[in-house]
């Protein structure tokens, strides 16, 4: 009866997990950029990986920007055991990512990566220039994205969840993975989704935020809403963000994966938010 429950608390817990309206310069790592370019830090969330940010990564590029895409254990190209990874894992990760430039960056995080981002900037406030969430999960101090989860009435997903036997894993039915994350994805995008999913580990959905006020709380923040999301709901999106205190708001009219079905908008949103 216990694993039994615990399976059902597992699906339930990722129910919600993964034009422009706007409501209201930091070094390389091998030193200043010449055009008075931002270093982004980007990182993506549950079941994709680093390749998602490919388009954005290149447009920011082309604009003077540095670019980083931290690939999270576990995730996309690594190949790190789902058992041997947590939400502190995944933050020691990008710490180190970022520990590595000279000077603060503009960390971007990504539906469950919305937590990890929220965890380095309690752990390094004073590197972060700017903390940008992308239909991400933003959790208060002693919350775990299942915490968050639960509150989502809106989310496709937890139907389509497929736990492992070890549960250790969560897959999703491969006819529901598009709709879910990129209904709206052009043919291109939609095949390098299809071709680059991968199980996501369940271990971390569990795992509390620690969050303190006079670090996280003081890092400068802004979110991005995604209005047409089929994984974490717009009202759960616009809860989290006015529970955080986000004033600094916009919304790109796109799915759960704006960077894969409107990289052009997303890539302009954050070159405006860093203006």
């Amino acid at each position: 009866m216990k694993h039994i429950f615990y399976i059902i608390l597992v699906a339930i817990t990722i129910f919600s997990v993964s034009s422009c309206k706007s409501k209201d310069d930091s070094p390389s790592p091998t030193g200043n950029n010449t055009k008075g370019g931002k270093t982004f830090v980007l990182v993506a969330g549950a079941w994709q990986g680093a390749y998602v940010w490919q388009t954005v990564k290149t447009q920011l590029e082309a604009q003077g920007q540095k670019v980083i895409v931290v690939e999270l254990p576990a995730h996309g190209d690594d190949n790190t055991a789902p058992e041997n990874v947590s939400i502190n894992v995944y933050r020691d990760k990008v710490v180190s990512a970022i520990n590595a430039v000279d000077g603060k960056v503009v960390l971007v995080g990504h539906s469950m990566a919305g937590v990890v981002v929220s965890e380095v900037a309690d752990a390094i406030p004073d590197k972060l220039e700017k903390l940008i969430y992308v239909a991400a999960f933003v959790p208060a101090n002693g919350q775990s994205l299942q915490d968050l989860a639960f509150q989502d009435a809106q989310s496709q997903l937890g139907p389509s969840l497929i736990p492992s036997q070890d549960m250790l894993t969560l897959d999703v039915k491969q006819e529901n993975r598009i709709n879910i994350f990129c209904q709206d994805g052009s043919d291109e995008a939609k095949a390098l989704l299809t071709q680059k999913f991968r199980v996501e580990p369940a271990i971390p959905f569990t795992n509390k935020a620690s969050l303190s006020a006079d670090k996280f709380g003081k890092v400068d923040k802004y979110y991005i809403h995604t209005s047409q999301d089929h994984a974490i709901g717009p009202d759960l999106q616009d809860k989290m963000a006015n529970a955080a205190g986000i004033t600094k708001t916009y919304t790109l009219n796109s799915g759960h994966s704006p960077f894969l079905s409107v990289p052009d908008q997303l890539t302009q949103q954050l070159l405006t938010i860093t203006k």
